[in-house]
C-alpha cells in the first residue's frame, strides 16, 4: 500500500515561519485517544476537548516547524481491547506523529504493545500505579509517590486515621496502588487487620453494603479513613450512598485519587464538603498561568465547564512535546524522545515541571478539600516531587530504576547492575 504523502503547508503559513533544515511533512497530526462514550466518558471527554483547545492555540501561534497541527480524534468507547485497535488505526491509517490519550491503566496496558511495535509516542496524563516504564510513553500524571503515598501520610499525620478502607475499581491501577499502600501502611505499624480492601466493577452502582462495612470498621472507636481509587461514573453512586448513610467528612474522611472538578460537577456536593482529593493541580490554584488557562477554557467551553488535574498534565505534556519537536527540528519519534529529556515548562500552580530521564515529571503534591461549589480548597501543597517509575515499598521494585537517557533502560536492577526485560504481571 503506498504511503500517503501529506500536503505542504499553505504559502501564507510558510511565509510566516521559517522551514527546518529538512522539510517537515504537513500537517503534523496529533492523535487523541480518549473515551467519548461508555463508563469513562465522564472523565475523558474533557481531555479530548482539552487537546482540541491546545491544538487550536498552537495553530494560532503559527503551528510547529512551519506546519499546522491537525487533531485526529477516535473513540475507544471505554472498551479496553478497542484502545489497542484505535491506537493502531491512529499510527497506521492516520499516520499521526504523536498520541495523547488513555485514562485507565488497563487501557494504557492494552495500547502499550501497539505503540512499542510501531514506535509510536504516547503522552499519558492520568495518575497511575507506577511499576512500568516504556521508552514510548511519557507519564505526565502522578506516580504513587506523587499522590497515593503523600495522601496516606496526610491521613496518618494530620487526621490521625487508624483504620483504612481501600476502595477501588477492579483493574490494574487500584489493585497495584493498594498493594503498595498496604505495604506502606504496614511499614507505618498499621496492622493488616486494620486495613479493609474492596474492589467493584466499572460502573458499579449499589454501594449500600460496602458503605455499611466501612462504617462498621469504626465500631471499636478507632478513626476510619477511606482511600478511594474508584474510577468513572461509579463515583456518583458511592458519594450518594455516603450521604444517604449520613457519613460526613468529620466521621469518615475520604481521599480520592480519581475524583476532580469534572466528576464533582455532576454531583450534589452539599453533603461532600470536607472530603478530600489528592492531585497535582486544582482549578482553585492561584497563579497567573492558571488564571489565564481557566479563562481561556471557559471562554471556549462555557462558564459552567471546569478544569482539572489530567487537563494540566496534557497542557504540560503537549507544550513540552511542541518544544521538543522544535528543538529536534522534526517529529521523528526517536529524535523527539531525546529532546524531551530535561524539558521544562511552567505548571499551572506556580512552579516548573521538568521531564526526567525515567519519562516522569517532577510535580507538586496538593491535597484539596471539597467545597459546596464543587471546587477544592487547597489545604496542603509540596514543592515539586520527582516521579518514581518503581516504588520503594514493594521488595521486587525497590532495587529497580528507570533511566532511558543514560542507561537506555526502563528496568535497571541496581543490585545486579543489569537491565532486565520488562514483563508485566497483568
Amino acid at each position: 500500500m503506498p504511503i500517503t504523502v501529506r500536503l505542504l503547508a499553505s504559502t501564507a503559513l510558510l511565509g510566516a515561519l521559517s522551514l527546518p533544515a529538512a522539510a517537515q511533512e504537513c500537517p503534523i497530526k496529533v492523535g487523541v485517544l480518549h473515551s467519548l462514550s461508555g463508563t469513562m466518558a465522564i472523565s475523558e471527554t474533557t481531555l479530548k476537548d482539552t487537546m482540541l483547545m491546545l491544538v487550536e492555540q498552537q495553530n494560532e501561534k503559527g503551528g510547529v516547524l512551519g506546519c499546522e497541527l491537525e487533531a485526529v480524534v477516535v473513540d475507544p468507547a471505554s472498551d479496553w481491547p478497542l484502545f489497542a485497535e484505535k491506537a493502531r488505526e491512529l499510527l497506521t491509517v492516520h499516520e499521526v506523529d504523536v498520541i495523547f490519550g488513555n485514562w485507565t491503566s488497563v487501557s494504557r496496558k492494552s495500547v502499550l504493545p501497539v505503540i512499542e511495535e510501531l514506535n509510536g509516542l504516547l503522552f499519558y496524563p492520568v495518575q497511575y500505579e507506577g511499576e512500568e516504564s516504556s521508552k514510548n510513553v511519557f507519564y505526565t500524571g502522578a506516580a504513587p509517590n506523587q499522590q497515593a503515598i503523600p495522601a496516606t501520610d496526610y491521613f496518618l499525620e494530620e487526621l490521625e486515621v487508624e483504620k483504612f478502607a481501600l476502595l477501588g475499581t477492579d483493574y490494574v491501577y487500584p489493585r497495584t496502588t493498594n498493594n503498595i499502600l498496604e505495604s506502606y501502611l504496614q511499614s507505618k505499624d498499621i496492622p493488616e487487620s486494620d486495613i479493609f480492601v474492596n474492589y467493584t466493577p466499572f460502573g458499579h452502582s449499589d454501594w449500600s453494603k460496602i458503605v455499611a462495612d466501612v462504617v462498621a470498621l469504626g465500631a471499636e472507636g478507632k478513626k476510619v479513613g477511606v482511600i478511594s481509587t474508584i474510577n468513572g461514573d461509579a463515583n456518583v453512586g458511592f458519594y450518594k450512598e455516603l450521604a444517604a448513610a449520613g457519613v460526613s467528612a468529620d466521621d469518615i474522611p475520604v481521599v480520592a485519587f480519581s475524583v476532580g472538578e469534572e466528576e464533582l460537577s455532576g454531583l450534589d456536593t452539599s453533603n461532600l464538603v470536607g472530603h478530600l482529593a489528592a492531585w497535582n493541580y486544582f482549578q482553585s490554584a492561584e497563579s497567573e498561568a492558571n488564571e489565564a488557562w481557566v479563562e481561556a477554557w471557559k471562554a471556549r467551553m462555557g462558564e459552567e465547564r471546569v478544569t482539572n488535574d489530567p487537563m494540566e498534565a496534557h497542557y504540560i505534556g503537549f507544550n513540552m512535546w511542541v518544544n521538543a519537536v522544535v528543538d529536534a527540528g522534526t517529529t521523528d519519534v526517536d529524535a523527539v524522545r531525546t529532546a524531551m529529556y530535561g524539558q521544562e515548562f511552567p505548571n499551572l500552580t506556580g512552579g516548573t515541571a521538568v521531564m526526567l530521564p525515567n519519562h516522569h515529571l517532577a510535580k507538586p503534591v496538593l491535597i484539596g478539600e471539597i467545597q459546596e461549589d464543587g471546587q477544592f480548597d487547597i489545604i496542603s501543597q509540596t514543592e515539586e516531587v520527582p516521579g518514581d517509575a518503581w516504588t520503594d515499598y514493594l521488595e521486587e521494585s525497590a532495587v529497580l530504576v528507570s533511566d532511558w537517557q543514560e542507561l537506555g533502560c526502563g528496568m535497571y536492577n541496581t543490585a545486579t547492575s543489569t537491565c532486565v526485560q520488562i514483563k508485566s504481571n497483568y
